[in-house]
């Protein structure tokens, strides 16, 4: 049985975004997916988390329940070494809320939010940016949890070498911290920033040492 967090998002979001039936296969085969082996961040944790603090903070949106189930399929589908997961997750949103009567207009705005989770542009509109926070929130969390969460990296990442994974982690890591600010929404800014501004700092430091990971 999914833990009531999952029921519970999934039983305000499902109906707000005037879906047929109940979903709750739909949302089972998603915690499955979140579920995969080869997943180690891109977890049923990482969306636990999500929806955790999506729930504390739904009255900043304005399309609430578009934000939730973004949330619940952006990282619907995760291939470790594909391009294009983001706009697979997207496609398998699209159809599913299709096959569940949602309007067009709902659907492509659902579309939006989960392709804004790549990262390459910044978020337009305040669900937008709702939802790119709540997904680089853990960049903010504290440090134990921050180190897990590298840990977590670098274990789906493990086919990479470790020369490689270092670079690569390092220019990430440094283009997050050169956003100013990396939070858009006040709220959220208020929380995280300092500290994912601490961790960040913190982790290129330490990938520079090649004991590490």
């Amino acid at each position: 049985m999914p833990a009531p967090l999952f029921e519970t998002s999934w039983a305000r979001c499902w109906p707000a975004l005037g879906a047929a039936g109940d979903g709750v296969a739909l949302r089972d085969r998603l915690l499955d997916a979140y579920a995969e082996p080869q997943r180690h961040y891109h977890t049923q944790q990482h969306l636990g988390e999500c929806l955790a603090l999506c729930e504390r903070h739904l009255a900043l949106a304005e399309h609430a329940a578009e934000v939730e189930i973004a949330l619940w399929f952006h990282d619907a589908v995760y291939d470790v070494r594909g391009r294009d997961n983001e706009a697979r997750s997207a496609a398998w949103a699209r159809q599913a809320l299709q096959a569940a009567g949602v309007g067009s207009t709902v659907i492509d705005r659902v579309e939006a939010l989960i392709m804004v989770t790549r990262h390459q542009a910044l978020p337009q509109g305040l669900d937008q940016q709702l939802l790119v926070d709540i997904d680089l929130s853990i960049l903010g969390a504290l440090r134990a949890r921050f180190q897990a969460y590298e840990a977590q990296v670098r274990a789906e990442y493990a086919w990479v070498p470790r020369w490689v994974f270092r670079r690569k982690r390092r220019e990430v890591l440094r283009e997050f911290l050169a956003r100013a600010p990396i939070y858009s929404r006040p709220e959220l800014r208020d929380e995280f920033e300092a500290q994912a501004r601490d961790n960040l700092a913190h982790s290129i430091r330490q990938l520079a040492f090649w004991k590490l990971f």
